[in-house]
Formats: structure tokens, sequence, C-alpha cells
């Protein structure tokens, strides 16, 4: 059955095609499996609550009759204020519209969250754009620049609250516009297309344009709030969507309330945060974290900026999924958010997701794969600028930035075909990770850091589990010793030369760190035959005299690969190329919205060549045993690159096959933007 909603009718109907309901809530209370909500043009200011889902044969398809002509908001427009003082303006807001969720006493907090807790969920907009929260109103009338700011002019935009009684009182500085003849908006509702119930299964939600809630933020052992997403169910697609404007994330795949372990650490203080974080796992799993139950999610061609903390977050409820051909930009640029869950994407436990062809730029760091990447593929993706602009200050509980980030996992997680143009490339507080076919401008970090935590002078280990292959069963628990890292065919080019600042150490991670491209940084590591000639197969093995073979550094591969600008390479890797003579320059330009990449390093690799890389060729992570391979169990064969071009006979290194593809456009134009 096809059910229609139009904001424009004279009054509520049906759902039939010549009466049709006012509101999309009403469509979504009576659809069922099999059906369809077609939702004509128009701005939806409401709370759409799912009650039913579909099955695996039979989806239930929310779809804009338009794309992005269906506008759903969790935001209100103001149009009654009053001038205070020079440019500040002042409205008060009888508290009744809130109901039982008022963002204007909400305040942004919570694990994992470090900032000063002075935020509130609530916001000011001022033509789509967000405006700048204060803590006093003398600040917020002096209409300053906010100093961690990406956008220093933006930043000068303010806006303060305070409580009268039953009242809402905000004040806002709008540097010389009249919000009275502007659009102007305060967010009003938590969220804007997320079932209130778990298990509300298979659903389609297609072209619409989702904005301006006042989402909580989202830690990982905690109930994971977002505008849109499918709170702990399985099937989902969210497809062809503009995402913009939440106070904390846009889209959550996350994880479920567990009233118990919810904001443990910030209500309880006794346990550690990284065991609430075990505990959460194990939780979830005497929840029904299955497979056949949870994830198995696609979100595609949406386009999600805008948002301060996260564009895509998730912890658990991601598991199976695919990201692909999204558009993530201007994630955090506000920097009045701060703490460990802050990304274009963040995932705990990203079993078996699969991020490609996404273009993720402007953020505070592009993906952020924390705790059980296991069987994770990032492919094809384009990521650039994700790191603090020059002489801007590093925001109180900010973290640091980088294209990729893989924290505290066992792998197998695959890294390859990617383009990485930030001056941190990938951090690596984990092991078991595969980098092939990369062009890589930007240092590793956190190598051999980053994972445990120095109590009293003692290393209190972060034992993070892994799992079944596969499949979310836990396996075991293990700390992180580090290495298990394989490196075929990837292209480095120093692109920055090394600072001279001193490093400065923050919540385990030296926020400085390594800046020298190239796989150098592991010179220490053994290599296979090194490591493996440490145990003795022909005798009883001596489990004592093993202690310090079992927790030491494991081996390292690294082959094909082309190192240029004084990249440095690995001391035990042979038939490298090097090329200390001459200057590669990379430049990505963009023209009406297409990208491309113009560089001369496909001409300085002269003869060179590698070999084909595969599944065989890069064997088991090492404690999964798991294989680098395919969510389904086959082989990976590196045979296409970023562009999917064939690779022929002569196999180069980095993401192309040819100078000619290196050549071609590198994004494609989601028709969302156009």
């Amino acid at each position: 059955m096809v059910y229609y909603v139009n904001a424009a009718a004279g009054r509520e109907g049906n759902g039939s095609k010549e009466m049709p309901f006012k509101y999309i809530n009403d469509a979504a209370k009576v659809a069922k499996a099999g059906d369809e909500v077609v939702v004509a043009p128009g701005i939806y200011r409401e709370y759409v609550d799912p009650v039913n889902g579909g099955t695996e044969e039979a989806r239930i398809v929310y779809r804009s009759e338009k794309l992005l002509g269906a506008v759903i908001t969790g935001a209100e427009s103001i149009k009654n204020w009053e001038r205070y003082d020079g440019d500040t303006w002042v409205v008060r807001i009888d508290n009744g519209i809130f109901g039982n969720y008022n963002p204007y006493t909400t305040a942004v907090r919570g694990d994992w969250y470090f900032a000063p807790e002075v935020r509130h969920t609530g916001a000011v907009y001022l033509n789509d754009k967000m405006l700048y929260e204060t803590v006093t109103l003398e600040e917020c009338l002096k209409g300053e620049v906010y100093g961690p700011s990406w956008e220093p002019e933006a930043s000068k935009y303010k806006w303060y609250t305070e409580q009268d009684k039953n009242t809402t009182v905000i004040y806002a500085n709008f540097k010389g516009a009249d919000p009275n003849k502007e659009n102007v908006e305060i967010n009003v509702r938590r969220e804007c297309f997320f079932p209130s119930s778990t298990g509300v299964d298979y659903i389609t939600f297609s072209g619409f344009n989702v904005n301006k809630a006042a989402t909580t933020w989202a830690p990982p052992a905690s109930f994971q709030d977002g505008m849109v997403g499918p709170n702990w169910a399985k099937g989902w697609i969210i497809e062809d969507c503009e995402i913009s404007n939440s106070k904390c994330a846009g889209i959550s795949l996350g994880k479920y309330l567990d009233p118990e372990n919810d904001q443990y650490f910030f209500h309880k203080h006794v346990k550690s945060p990284t065991q609430m974080e075990r505990d959460a796992v194990c939780r979830g799993q005497y929840h029904g974290w299955l497979k056949e139950k949870v994830g198995g999610h696609i979100i595609r061609r949406c386009h999600i900026h805008h948002c301060e903390q996260c564009g895509i977050v998730g912890r658990m409820g991601c598991v199976f999924s695919i990201i692909e051909d999204n558009h993530i930009h201007n994630i955090n640029n506000m920097q009045q958010l701060g703490g460990a869950e802050i990304a274009g994407i963040k995932f705990h436990a990203a079993i078996d997701v699969i991020f490609r062809r996404n273009h993720i730029h402007n953020c505070t760091m592009g993906i952020w794969c924390d705790w059980q990447a296991q069987g994770t593929r990032i492919t094809e993706n384009l990521l650039h600028d994700n790191y603090r602009p020059d002489n801007i200050p590093q925001q109180m509980g900010g973290m640091m930035s980088q294209d990729i980030f893989i924290e505290v996992g066992h792998g197998p997680t695959l890294i390859d075909n990617n383009i990485m143009l930030s001056k941190a490339s990938v951090r690596l507080a984990t092991q078991g990770v595969a980098l092939v076919h990369n062009l890589i401008l930007g240092a590793f970090t956190s190598v051999g850091g980053g994972v445990d935590s120095e109590v009293n002078g003692k290393n209190q280990p972060r034992y993070t589990p892994y799992h079944i292959r596969h499949r979310t069963e836990v396996a075991g628990f293990m700390s992180i010793l580090h290495g298990d890292d394989r490196f075929y065919n990837n292209i480095f080019v120093q692109n920055w030369k090394p600072s001279d600042k001193d490093a400065k150490e923050d919540m385990g991670f030296v926020m400085k760190d390594n800046e020298e491209v190239g796989t150098a940084v592991w010179d220490e590591y053994p290599t296979y035959d090194e490591w493996i000639s440490r145990f003795d197969f022909e005798h009883e093995p001596n489990m004592m005299a093993l202690g310090s073979v079992h927790f030491d550094h494991l081996p390292v591969w690294s082959e094909g690969n082309a190192y240029f600008n004084g990249a440095k390479v690995w001391k035990k890797e042979k038939g490298a190329l090097v090329n200390t003579s001459d200057e590669v320059k990379v430049e990505l330009t963009e023209e009406d919205g297409k990208y491309f990449l113009k560089t001369n390093v496909y001409d300085l690799l002269a003869d060179y060549n590698c070999n084909m890389v595969n599944s065989d060729i890069l064997g088991k992570a090492f404690e999964p045993e798991e294989r680098y391979e395919n969510t389904d169990g086959t082989d990976i064969i590196f045979n296409k690159d970023y562009l999917e071009e064939h690779r022929g006979q002569r196999v180069l290194p980095g993401p192309f096959a040819s100078r000619e593809a290196a050549e071609k456009q590198l994004n494609v134009i989601l028709e969302i933007e156009k």
C-alpha cells in the first residue's frame, strides 16, 4: 500500500493521494511491511517515530517525492525577537514548546566528553548556520572571535541562554542582521527520524533533507543518539539524503539504551572507562547482539555536513554495514564540543564494515574505527584537509587530527586504494592492519603507543575483545602488542617538513608525535622470520621462557612501496623504490565541485613495478586468526584501483593503475548536491 503525506494539506487526511496525511508521523504509525510512504515537498517540523518495521523481502520505504524536497527538521522558526543591546536581540519562549526535553537546560556531557561542560544541546541558527554558544551574556554582547574555531569570522555570531521560571530566554548577537526578517530557527526536538523502540527493522529512508536537531552526546557504551537512525535494528537503508546541523551526531547506527551501563563512568565513577566498554560488549551479547538481529545497514550517497560531534556515529549496531559514496565535511569545525567521539565517521566494533568511495574533508578527523575493527575494510576513499588550520589553537578537550584512526583493535583491518592527503594519514594505536595501494602524504602516528594507561607508575593494559570470524560473538580479550602490520604497494610522499615543536602528551597520546612519512617508524619491529625463529617447534614448549615472546611486538611485512621527498623506508624492506633526488608535488584541485589530482609522481616511477597482492599474501591477523578477505570469506585480489580500473600485467604502487587513471576525476558528483 502507498501512503501519501503533504505538509500543505488543508486538513488531516487518511493517507490517500486525494486526502494525504499532513504529518509523516501519521503515516509512520500505520505503515507496515511492504508499504511505501511518499512525502511531498515541504517543511515537516516534527519527530517521526516509526512504529513498525519491514522484512528483508518487504521493506517499508519512506521516500521524498522530490529529491531533498521534503525537509524534516528538529527546529522551529522564531520571529518575535526584540532588540536588547546593539546587535544582540532577545526572545522569551514558554517551556511548554519543549515537552519533556528542553535543549536549553540539557548540557552536552557524558562519558568520554573532555571539553568544559558549558554547552547545551540547543542551538540557534541564522540562515541555516549554527551560532556559537557563550557562557555569559557579556561574551554574547561582545561578539568576538572564538579562538579554537576553524571558521573565525563565523564565530563572532553568538547566543546565550538562561531560565526565568517556566521560560527559556535566548539572547543572540546577529551582527547587524534583523532576525525578524531573516530565517532564524532554534532546535527543539531531540531527533527527526528515529524509532523510540528497538527492533524496527528493514526501513528505507530515501531522499530527505534532515537538519537542526538537539541531539545528545553519543559515547560508545551509552545510548547513541542521532537525527536519523535505526535505534538498534537490522537492515536499514539511508540513501540520497542531506544531513546537516545536528548539535551532536547526524546519523546514528549506535548502541541501544542499557540503563545499567548508560553513561556509567560519568554517573558512578567506580569502574574505569575502559572496563565499562568491555562490560558493554559482554552485556550486548546477552541482549541479543547477533548478526541475525542487528546491523547490516547501508548508508549511501548522502551529503553529511556541519554536525558538531559526528557525521555518522555507531557502536555495535553498525556491524556488517556498508558506508559508501557519501560526502562528509565540516564536522566539529566550531570546536565548541570536545572529546573522544568526534570524527566524520566514528565507529566502535566496525565488524565486517565496508567504508568505500567516501569523500571526507575538513573534519577534526576523517574515519575513526575504535575497538574491534575486525574484518573492516576502508577502500577507495578520498580524504583531505582533516586537520586544524594553521595558527588555530588546540581546543580544551579536543582530539588530534588525521585521515584515519584505528584504535585498540586486533584486526584484520584493511586500508586499500585510498588517497590520504592530510598532515597525519593514519594513527595506528592498534595492531593487525594492512595498507595496500594507498597514496599517503602524511605520517603514521601513535605507532607502539596510545593503547594503555599509566597509573601510579604501573602500566594498565587496555584489554580489547576480538570475535569469532565474521560474527559478533566474543572469541577472547587481549592487550595490544603492536605490529602484525602489512605495507604493500603504497606511495609515500613527505609533503610537510617535520616541525621542531616539542611533543605534548594528552590522554595517552602524543599530540605532536611522529611527523616523518614512511614505514621507518617500525624499524625496531621484527620480520616474520625473526619473530617465528624465537619459537622452538622441535621440543616441548617452555611456557615461562616464551613469556617474553608472547608479549613482545609482533612482526611487520613491507614490500613494493615507493618513497619520495625524504619519506623513510623500513630498514628491513627489500626492493623498495626510494627516490631522494626528485621533488614530488601532489596537489588536489577543485573545479565546480569536481576534484582532480595533479602530481608528477607517476612520471618518477620510471620502470618500477610491484607484485599483485591478494588474501594469501596478506595472510591472517594474529589474534583472531582471521584472513584478510571479503566479508563472505572469499579472497581479495587487488587487481582494481581507486577508480575500479583494471590493473594489468604491470602493477604500479599507489591507488591508480596508470598515469592516465590518476588524471581522471576523483569524486563522483552526487545528484543530491547539484
